[in-house]
């Protein structure tokens, strides 16, 4: 094969990954990635943000829109917001990918798998299949599955344990149009330091923290401050990033759980969040995190949007 007819085959395109609360979209977009880009969690609208994850492979290269679950039992300005961002995802990209848990298709699955164009072309990645009693459920559920839900491939894969990552990945490219690459080769994301950081501190209060607080908080970067090392690598790194973030919540009883006894809740959640960022930004990190209190955040749009919280 030529070296032009090489070119001419590469393959780009833009892919949502979209499915309810909780399915696991972000873990199975970290395991593509190879990165830990998007945060995860146990709990449902741990993701609030269209973000933006890219791979690169000699014969394609992939921008996947990971997306927040399609919210249908939560009301609010927020989870408004969140499913704007779900719909407007979905919007001018080569294919969808919805994610389901194996042997699981409810009437929430049913209502994301909606909101598709029928001419979009879906791959159902079927993920938490090392969870499966039995494995040999597997294809009966893909069978009752492809007579209720048509898709260009069906894809069990393992985003816990990193199985099934370069199937799916082969399957999406086979959906994509002859294109070239848009973002160069060493491209993660789309996203700025500053938002990874904010997501980062707010994956580790949503880890460290009971059930219902974190729902009720949000993290803003306040001030940044890139301080250039004397020994500046060969690579213009720089030596040391000071950020200082704030996490907002909703009420005074709130800001003392998340500070703990003593701050020691606060802290740890600083300590953990910059021993993660060191190795996402390969550069030191001293990073302050201070409690503050805004009643109602959720309900105001203007604050939302202050937040990063917009479509």
């Amino acid at each position: 094969m030529s070296e032009t007819h090489e070119a001419q085959a590469h393959k780009f395109g833009t892919v949502a990954i979209i499915g309810r609360p909780n399915v696991g979209k972000s873990s199975v977009l970290n395991a593509v990635l190879g990165e830990h880009l998007s945060i995860t969690s146990a709990k449902p609208q741990t993701t609030r943000h269209r973000i933006l994850g890219v791979v690169t492979q000699p014969a394609f290269q992939i921008a996947f829109a990971d997306t927040p679950g399609f919210q249908t039992k939560h009301v609010g300005a927020m989870n408004r917001v969140m499913n704007r961002t779900v719909t407007q995802s979905i919007t001018g990209v080569e294919a969808a990918v919805l994610v389901l848990e194996a042997g699981r298709y409810g009437a929430a699955d049913k209502q994301v798998a909606a909101l598709l164009p029928p001419d979009l072309p879906l791959i159902v990645c079927i993920n938490k299949c090392d969870m499966s009693d039995n494995v040999h459920e597997l294809l009966p559920f893909v069978q009752r599955l492809a007579a209720e839900l048509p898709a260009t491939a069906y894809v069990p894969v393992s985003a816990k344990k990193n199985q099934g990552m370069q199937p799916l990945l082969d399957a999406i490219a086979a959906q994509l149009p002859v294109a070239p690459a848009v973002f160069d080769a060493d491209t993660l994301t789309d996203r700025s330091e500053r938002f990874l950081a904010a997501e980062r501190i707010r994956e580790k209060l949503f880890r460290l923290v009971g059930d219902e607080i974190p729902f009720g908080s949000a993290v803003e970067i306040e001030k940044w401050e890139d301080e250039v090392s004397q020994d500046r690598s060969q690579n213009g790194a720089v030596g040391l990033k000071r950020i200082f973030a704030a996490i907002w919540v909703e009420r005074e009883g709130h800001k003392t759980i998340v500070l703990g006894n003593k701050g020691e809740r606060v802290k740890r959640i600083a300590t953990e969040s910059r021993m993660e960022l060191e190795g996402l930004l390969q550069c030191k990190i001293y990073l302050e995190v201070w409690v503050k209190v805004r009643s109602n955040w959720r309900e105001n749009s203007a604050t939302l949007k202050s937040l990063g919280i917009d479509a």
